[in-house]
């Protein structure tokens, strides 16, 4: 049995052997300096990590590293990044951390006082879209003035993000799709059905995005504009089908998983929305989305959120979601063996192996592979499970608890 096969066992709720993530999505990738390391860990040809999420500042796993680690996924993405730079030609930079990264060769930053200012689509005739503090490891929004007017607002403001795929792209994704590994699953991350999703709402992408563009406003718009917001979401759901059939014709079943939407709709206390307001504003918009790919393509949907959200996973399902990331077992009311004997027969968990906020970070070794062990234990039963922590690893993470997550994997699957 091959990687591919073993995820899509898992996909299918077969029992099987569980299958390993780490890099196929944005919400499960790995910063670029403990990527670094692990490649030193596993005595890998050195050389340069590849940026592939630049906000994050999330790298490119290797297929070397893949082999040592046993990772089961690949992926394929748009090329078109956070910073609205497109990533096919990259250069070299050096980190404020002083590692030497390949980035896209049209970012543009400016370094000042510590601070590093990124501008969209590395024009610097506009404000800058993001920064790194001084002794961060990855870059945050910045909230620039749209010109917002409450008692005037156009939608045509907020929907300029919002276009048909280009011939560069599809070029680009026919072009890598030749490259992926087909004895792994492949997640496409293609972008343009993130309803709502808030880290797309600043633009860090346009260089002067107009309308609703600042977090607090939005979220007090998902009550006092709903409106608004469905004109929003219908018009770019009619654009994202769009693009999914001509993203279909190109990659076909090569792909075995899409990454629908990164919106959080959880705290570590509760939700950011009643289930009414999910059911409301967002459902409709997710199952359109989620019946067209059933109905005209093989691909599974992956559905992320962060934080307690157990009210809303049976909305989560209703909409059509295949899977769910990152199963924050660590947040209030999201107990792994609840989630599992409720929700388990019904979506895929990707993800809750570890806590990454707490034991990969702050724990021993042993004790991530004992945590990463038991995750296996609960959420493998009559398959549905894939492996991966509770979100990206971060940039602090020590390299030893990353290899005994690895190991963990191993040895519940009888392969130690």
């Amino acid at each position: 049995m091959n990687s591919k096969e073993r995820v899509m066992d898992a996909l299918n709720f077969k029992n099987g052997k569980v299958p390993f993530d780490i890099g196929a999505a944005p919400t499960s990738g790995i910063h670029v300096k403990p990527l670094d390391a692990l490649r030193d860990y596993y005595n890998l040809d050195k050389r340069p990590v590849k940026v592939i999420e630049p906000l994050q500042m999330l790298g490119l796993v290797e297929e070397d590293l893949k082999e040592a680690m046993g990772i089961d996924t690949d992926m394929l993405w748009n090329p078109n990044t956070l910073f609205g730079n497109f990533n096919d030609k990259f250069k070299e930079w050096k980190t404020p951390w002083g590692q030497i990264v390949l980035i896209s060769e049209d970012f543009a930053y400016d370094e000042k006082e510590g601070e590093i200012n990124v501008y969209a689509c590395g024009d610097r005739n506009y404000p800058p879209s993001a920064m790194m503090t001084e002794g961060g490891y990855f870059f945050d929004a910045k909230v620039r003035d749209s010109g917002f007017d409450e008692n005037n607002i156009s939608l045509e403001d907020n929907i300029e993000e919002f276009t048909l795929i280009d011939d560069r792209t599809l070029s680009y994704l026919k072009r890598e799709m030749k490259n992926v590994d087909n004895t792994k699953a492949v997640l496409g991350n293609f972008g343009s059905t993130g309803i709502g999703d808030i880290a797309l709402v600043p633009g860090t992408f346009l260089k002067n995005p107009k309308g609703i563009r600042d977090i607090t406003e939005w979220y007090i718009s998902t009550i006092t504009r709903q409106d608004l917001l469905h004109e929003i979401f219908e018009y770019q759901v009619d654009i994202a089908l769009k693009n999914l059939k001509k993203i279909w014709d190109i990659v076909g079943d090569s792909v075995q998983v899409a990454y629908i939407c990164g919106n959080d709709f959880g705290t570590q206390n509760g939700q950011f929305c009643s289930k009414e307001t999910f059911d409301n504003l967002y459902m409709p918009h997710y199952k359109k989305i989620n019946e067209w790919v059933h109905k005209n393509t093989t691909w599974k949907t992956f559905k992320h959120s962060c934080g307690s959200i157990e009210p809303l996973i049976p909305s989560m399902i209703e909409s059509g979601f295949d899977i769910l990331n990152p199963v924050q077992w660590s947040a209030k009311n999201m107990d792994r063996n609840h989630l599992k004997d409720r929700f388990g027969k019904d979506i895929v968990f990707w993800g809750g192996g570890v806590n990454t906020q707490k034991t990969l970070r702050f724990g021993t070794p042993d004790q991530v592979e004992k945590e990463a062990i038991e995750s296996c234990e609960i959420f493998s039963k009559d398959g549905g499970y894939v492996f991966n922590p509770i979100h990206n690893i971060t940039a602090d993470v020590p390299v030893e608890n990353i290899a005994a997550l690895a190991t963990a994997i191993k040895r519940f699957n009888g392969e130690l």
